[in-house]
């Protein structure tokens, strides 16, 4: 097994790498500078927020073609639709096991009936043009094979989180792609998104002073028993590998660190058939070099409630929600005097899934590393199994010192 932050000292490969997979890869249209935006004049006096310019979407012939594989809820309630606001995206091709079912969207999108593939005949898509990534939303023990068939098809990969079931999976993706000279990318939407990008960046900055504590918290109240996600097989784990993960994510993109130590508690309720193979509730703790500490849980049992906190000398940053797809807001508290002055962070909201995919877009045309790499995946896979053996031996799991700062992840999106 190699080194988790191998990425590190493997980036000027990886860059020469897609370079040579996009000028391989005839097939993506070269991204210029999208047309200047068209300006018209502000209806709103200078003392409030301003709109900004309308959007400047590069023509459709200069968008990048997206495969999407799996048409389930995510894929048909968000992904689909965010192309529509996507700059430098366009759906091209659909991947489903149901014929009839991919034929109707198909036909919403206006995609041609020779642009539509099955799990079995998947592999032909190396013969479709239109196609430059390949968006893969299916239950996570089939991310391995489709993100290794759509490499070896010439495709770029886009993958949804938990990148794999296991770290041996990650590594094997990793592997696939970096042979196949394609970009791989994990689909973390929230360290795209503006209200996260600003998190950072305030709680990097030091207005606050250090870091001490990070709180973060994601979950709801799961349905049927008999979903994918509640089979261990296909999903790998219950709430933390599902939701859990998110809190995991963000206490690293915060800090820019990786922790040197976890620990763990599980609990389910046997009586309940929804977890007979998957736990519900867990809560774990992050502890980082700096020592930052990180109490993050997860659930599929209680109401739903996505909530970050940052905890530092002189204030505090709060999202709640911070981890749902629409509707996030921020606010951060501080003293002042004897006042305790708390201020809401009012950002536009952009579509999660349309900047990541535009992101993906751009990265694959410039033949860069994209910002959340499958070496990102890879390190919250190993700390989800270190948290797990953290909570099945009731004792704390020690993980390697890593030095560098955002090792795994590529250039912060622009």
């Amino acid at each position: 097994m190699h080194d988790p932050i191998e990425a590190a000292t493997r980036r000027g490969f990886l860059a020469a790498g897609a370079a040579a997979a996009v000028a391989s890869q005839a097939t993506a249209p070269k991204i210029d500078e999208p047309p200047k935006a068209v300006e018209v004049p502000g209806m709103k006096a200078k003392t409030e927020a301003q709109a900004g310019p309308p959007p400047a979407p590069a023509p459709p012939a200069k968008r990048l073609g997206f495969a999407v594989v799996g048409l389930g809820e995510l894929a048909l309630g968000e992904v689909l639709p965010a192309f529509g606001r996507c700059k430098y995206a366009r759906p091209t091709a659909l991947v489903s096991g149901d014929r009839a079912k991919a034929e109707k969207v198909a036909d919403q999108y206006g995609i041609g009936p020779e642009h539509i593939y099955d799990y079995q005949n998947f592999d032909r898509i190396a013969d479709d043009p239109t196609v430059d990534v390949v968006y893969i939303i299916l239950p996570n023990s089939m991310h391995r094979e489709f993100t290794v068939r759509a490499a070896k098809a010439g495709k770029h990969v886009l993958c949804e989180k938990p990148m794999a079931n296991t770290s041996a999976e990650c590594e094997a993706m990793i592997a696939a792609c970096e042979s196949a000279r394609r970009l791989l990318m994990i689909a973390y939407r929230c360290q795209y998104e503006p209200h996260h990008r600003e998190m950072i960046r305030l709680a990097r900055s030091g207005e606050l002073g250090p870091i001490r504590m990070i709180e973060a918290s994601n979950g709801q109240n799961q349905g049927p028993a008999d979903q994918w996600r509640h089979k261990k097989a296909l999903a790998g784990g219950g709430s933390l590998p599902d939701v859990g993960i998110y809190c995991l994510n963000a206490a690293r993109y915060i800090t820019g660190e990786e922790p040197v130590q976890v620990t763990a508690q599980i609990a389910v309720d046997p009586s309940d058939p929804r977890f007979r193979e998957v736990e519900d509730r867990i809560s774990f703790q992050l502890r980082f070099p700096s020592g930052v500490l990180a109490v993050c849980q997860s659930f599929y049992s209680a109401h739903e409630s996505r909530r970050c906190r940052v905890l530092a000398e002189k204030g505090w940053i709060d999202m709640d929600p911070a981890f749902a797809y629409h509707g996030l807001r921020m606010k951060t508290s501080r003293a002042r005097d004897e006042a305790e002055l708390t201020t809401a962070i009012a950002l536009p909201e952009h579509d999660q899934f349309a900047l990541e995919m535009d992101h993906m877009a751009r990265r694959v045309a410039a033949g860069e590393r994209p910002h959340t790499p499958g070496e990102e995946g890879l390190q919250d896979i190993r700390i989800i199994e270190a948290i797990y053996r953290a909570a099945r031996e009731g004792k704390p799991v020690d993980l390697a010192a890593v030095e560098a700062r955002d090792a795994t992840r590529g250039p912060a999106p622009g």
